[in-house]
C-alpha cells in the first residue's frame, strides 16, 4: 500500500502521530488547508517539516507576530537603481507548504491576506496577481492557552481551513523512546522523499474521481443542516464546508484504497471539518465538538 510507506516514513521522526499525519495527508490530497491548535512543543513544526521531506515538497516557515505586515508574507516591489525599475520580490508564501506558526497572533489586516492565498492559490501586490506554486498547502498553528497579544481568527478564515487539529502530547512508552533516541529534528533531515511535485498533483486528481455514494450524500446533507437548526447554534455548518467535508473523505477514502465514500468515513472526520465552523449561542454550555458529536449520535 502506498500511502503506508508514506506514513512510515513520517512515524520514523514524528511518533505516535499516524492519525493527524493521515489527515494532514488528505488534506493536502483534497487540496485544503490545516489548522493545528495545540501547545508549544509537542511537534507541530516537525509534523509539518516531515511531510514536506516525504512529499518532496518545498517547505517554508514563517512566525507571526502582531507587527507583521502582509508584505512580509506575500511579497513586495523593490526598486533596483541599476535596472531603473521595481521589481517583485516573493515573500515567503511562494513555496508549497506554509507554515504559518502562531496565525493568531498577526492582526486582523495580516491574516485577512491569506484568505485570497488559500481561497484562489494566488496573491495580489500592488494591483498585480501572481499564481503560487502548485501544490500550495498552509499549516497554521495557534496556542489554545495564550491570549496575550493574540487575535481570535474572523469565522471567514476559520471557514477556510479544511480541518481543525491537534497533535498533543504523545503516549508515555513513545515520549520514552523519544528521550531516548535521536533529536528529531536531526532526523528529518535524513528522511528520504516518497512521492513528489507531480506525483502529489496527479494524485490530487485520482481522489477528485472518488465516488460519493448516495447514501453518504445524504447522511452528510442531514448533518449540514441540523447543524442549522439546532437550537444551541447561531450560525451551522457553511456550503463551503460541506465541500471540505466531502473533499477530505474522498482523500481518506483513496489514501485507504477506496474509489468510494463509505458513510464511516465521513462520520470519523465530522469533527475535525465541522466543529470549527459552529457559531455558538451565546452561554450555550456545550462545545462546538460535543454538539457535532451529539448530531452524529441523531442521524443514521
Amino acid at each position: 500500500m502506498f500511502y503506508l510507506s508514506l506514513l512510515d516514513e513520517i512515524e520514523r521522526v514524528v511518533k505516535g502521530k499516524r492519525e493527524v499525519a493521515e489527515y494532514l495527508i488528505a488534506t493536502l490530497l483534497a487540496q485544503g488547508h490545516a489548522l493545528i491548535e495545540d501547545l508549544p512543543g509537542v511537534g507541530k513544526t516537525l509534523l509539518a517539516l516531515a511531510l514536506a521531506k516525504v512529499t518532496g515538497l518545498d517547505f517554508k516557515r514563517f512566525q507571526f507576530t502582531s507587527d507583521t505586515l502582509p508584505a512580509d508574507i506575500l511579497g513586495t516591489f523593490v526598486f533596483y537603481a541599476k535596472n531603473g525599475e521595481f521589481i517583485f520580490k516573493a515573500g515567503p508564501i511562494f513555496t508549497n507548504v506554509f507554515l504559518a506558526d502562531e496565525i493568531n497572533r498577526a492582526s486582523p489586516k495580516t491574516q485577512s491576506a491569506l484568505l485570497e492565498a488559500m481561497a484562489e492559490k494566488q496573491v495580489t501586490v500592488e494591483g498585480q496577481t501572481f499564481k503560487l506554486p502548485r501544490p500550495f498547502f498552509v499549516i497554521a498553528t495557534q496556542n489554545p492557552i495564550e491570549e496575550w497579544g493574540t487575535f481570535p481568527l474572523p469565522q471567514s478564515e476559520l471557514d477556510r481551513f479544511m480541518i481543525k487539529t491537534s497533535v498533543g502530547y504523545p503516549p508515555p512508552h513513545i515520549e520514552k523512546e523519544i528521550l531516548e533516541g535521536e533529536n528529531p529534528m536531526e532526523l528529518v533531515k535524513a528522511l528520504k522523499p516518497v512521492m513528489g511535485r507531480e506525483k502529489i498533483i496527479k494524485e490530487q486528481k485520482l481522489v477528485q474521481k472518488i465516488v460519493l455514494l448516495r447514501e453518504s450524500l445524504d447522511f452528510a446533507y442531514k448533518v449540514v443542516s441540523e447543524t442549522r437548526k439546532h437550537p444551541e447554534v447561531l450560525v451551522g455548518v457553511s456550503t463551503r464546508g460541506a465541500l471540505h467535508w466531502v473533499a477530505l473523505a474522498k482523500a481518506l477514502s483513496h489514501i485507504r484504497e477506496l474509489d468510494f465514500v463509505p458513510k464511516e468515513i465521513l462520520r470519523e472526520s465530522a469533527v475535525k471539518v465541522l466543529a470549527h465552523r459552529l457559531v455558538l449561542k451565546e452561554g450555550s454550555p456545550k462545545t462546538e465538538k460535543e454538539i457535532i458529536e451529539e448530531i452524529l449520535e441523531s442521524t443514521d
